[in-house]
């Protein structure tokens, strides 16, 4: 018997002697409470269905038993007929501004809708989670559990970030101070592109080496971190499972598993959430091709076939599923996605107890939350949904959600009045001081105590550039940065000065009438831009080898060329960045020199 079969009867156990306890009227209320009255409740224990009230104080669950009375003063919830979950997790989520939908409030907002009460979040910068977790704070939403990313160099995830949003590491060595440079920002999970499959449809990228990993994880463990791979590939997952990764947060779907990396998973103690409603070749709402037999859609089909093929025998194997779905990636809505994944685990051939399992006490297993939450039983954290129906059996009925409770308050249902900050598509915007950067600070951060990051162009073959702060001849500091320009269209070198940490809170600029700066530089074109929550505005600016002072009013920015680019007017209210970037031929070098950077 597995360990994990043993410790799923315990708790059974565990939850019958808890609600034989409980018989008795519940005491007095000392806090907030409601009572939850003739629910069937599915405890995610092992335990079958059963009818009981639920009586939730503070918080916290606080008895559970078909005895069990409403405390005086309490709010009823009459749930005859209605069945009551523990909130839903989703293992895998990025909250970017590329998803549906793309703003926090809204993204929060599909969430609990939905049931889910507790996410990782895989896509912002480490920088942004101090603002972030105080924006999260301010509104009713699920738990968010902030990851830090790790990739390799040129390798997946790195296609597209800068070296402080995904850590780029390649020897053991490296991914150890990796996760010790991570420690300040405290995250909750570790996330490592180990595999650099592009799905058969584009170039490789670069995979982590089973020693990077085993070290990346082995690090990670020492600071109470669990450790979730990007791995798509069946040798991938072989790696990833005697790297002792703890979850892996795709599905192996290049070819049928084999039993050997079943064993390794397995021996690995490493759980699988398969992300299926990324995969599925045509999702919901969505229209099949008009040719089927297009070459890319057949190859989408059969990965798809692998991926459900592999999840059951990971499954039979005795491998825990938790739940996943990459939700914020191309046609994967947040929230309903969540709910999708469970039928497509059904699909896949697990029973609806076993995805419901999957989506509640698997997942809080794999991070450690278990003691906590996952599961209905007395002194648990109440996160719990109500739905009509039996999703025991029918597991659609996941999707008839009638209430949802997130730290024993109603966040969904009748009666319910979410937080103002819920409507808002931003935090107020703040002002900042004039003096952006002059570099002249030790640490590598701004004047406004934000961190400069490098943008370079994306994609499998980026641009090459260092920017680093320098003696300026005559005294003081200046920034440089130097870059090898890819071999492509339109290649750009840039550097970012973000307005307030992590780019997170918006900037009213309306008291200045502009930026100004010191610059100087080679050959190529060079562009100050300034983004906005509504995209990015642009001027061109001339820089030669000589020191030149340069004033770009606000009247004077255009809107950016390209994606990215504003698609409203300019307000001046909600400025994030300040960024400098050049471009010049492909294969050409490129240098740029800045000073005293402000608002004026």
């Amino acid at each position: 018997m597995s360990r994990w079969l043993r410790f799923s009867r315990t708790l059974g156990a565990v939850a019958l002697a808890a609600s034989l306890t409980q018989a008795a009227e519940a005491q007095a209320p000392s806090g907030r409470v409601t009572a939850i009255m003739g629910a069937t409740v599915f405890p995610a224990t092992g335990q079958a269905p059963y009818v009981a009230n639920v009586v939730i104080r503070d918080g916290r669950i606080a008895a559970v038993g078909l005895k069990v009375r409403a405390p005086r003063g309490a709010a009823v919830v009459d749930a005859k007929g209605q069945a009551l979950l523990p909130g839903f997790y989703d293992l895998h989520t990025h909250w970017t501004p590329a998803g549906k939908p793309n703003i926090m409030p809204e993204i929060a907002n599909a969430y609990i809708a939905a049931g889910v009460t507790t996410v990782n979040d895989f896509h912002q910068s480490p920088e942004s989670w101090q603002p972030r977790r105080a924006w999260l704070a301010t509104l009713a939403a699920p738990h968010v559990n902030f990851t830090a990313r790790t990739s390799t160099p040129g390798g997946h995830g790195a296609d597209w970030a800068d070296v402080n949003t995904t850590k780029w590491v390649n020897t053991p060595e490296a991914a150890r101070q990796a996760i010790r440079e991570l420690v300040p920002y405290k995250p909750d999970v570790i996330k490592a592109f180990a595999d650099g499959w592009r799905y058969g449809t584009a170039p490789d990228n670069t995979s982590m080496d089973e020693g990077t990993l085993a070290a990346l994880v082995d690090e990670a463990h020492k600071n109470g971190w669990k450790v979730g791979t990007h791995t798509v590939t069946v040798e991938r997952g072989r790696v990833a499972g005697r790297a002792k990764v703890d979850f892996i947060a795709h599905s192996l779907q290049d070819r049928e598993i084999d039993a050997e990396t079943i064993a390794a998973i397995k021996q690995g103690g490493t759980a699988y959430a398969p992300t299926l409603a990324v995969y599925e070749p045509v999702k919901p709402g969505m229209a099949p091709p008009e040719n089927r037999e297009e070459p890319r859609f057949r190859q989408s089909v059969r990965k798809f076939g692998f991926a459900m093929k592999n999840v059951k025998a990971l499954h039979d194997a005795g491998v825990p599923i938790a739940l996943g779905t990459d939700a914020g990636m191309p046609n994967t809505p947040h929230g309903t996605s969540t709910l999708r994944e469970m039928e497509l685990l059904v699909q896949a051939g697990l029973t609806p107890t076993e995805a419901l399992t999957a989506a509640t006490a698997n997942s809080a297993r794999v991070l450690d939350q278990i003691g906590d939450r996952g599961t209905i039983e007395v002194g648990k954290r109440a996160d719990l949904v109500l739905v009509n129906g039996q999703p025991w059996r029918n597991i659609s009925d996941v999707r008839r959600t009638v209430r949802v409770f997130i730290d024993g308050r109603q966040v969904h249902g009748p009666g319910t009045t979410l937080p103002k900050a819920n409507g808002e598509r931003a935090l107020p915007a703040v002002t900042v001081a004039a003096l952006i950067d002059d570099f002249e600070r030790a640490d590598g951060r701004t004047r406004l105590d934000t961190l400069r990051t490098d943008d370079m162009d994306g994609g499998h073959d980026r641009t090459v550039q260092v920017s680093q702060v320098i003696d300026r001849v005559g005294g003081g500091k200046a920034l440089s940065l130097s870059a090898k320009l890819a071999v492509k269209e339109d290649p750009q070198a840039a550097v970012i000065l973000p307005l307030t940490r992590g780019s997170v809170r918006p900037v009213d600029a309306r008291a200045y009438r502009g930026v100004r700066f010191d610059i100087r530089g080679g050959e190529g074109q060079h562009r100050l831009l300034v983004n906005t929550l509504n995209g990015r505005w642009a001027a061109d600016v001339r820089a030669g080898p000589d020191w030149r002072s340069v004033e770009v009013p606000f009247s004077e920015l255009k809107r950016a060329p390209g994606r990215g680019a504003a698609t409203g007017p300019w307000t001046g209210m909600d400025l994030t960045e300040v960024e400098f970037a050049g471009s010049h031929d492909g294969g050409r070098k490129l240098w740029l020199e800045l000073d005293n950077v402000a608002f004026y």
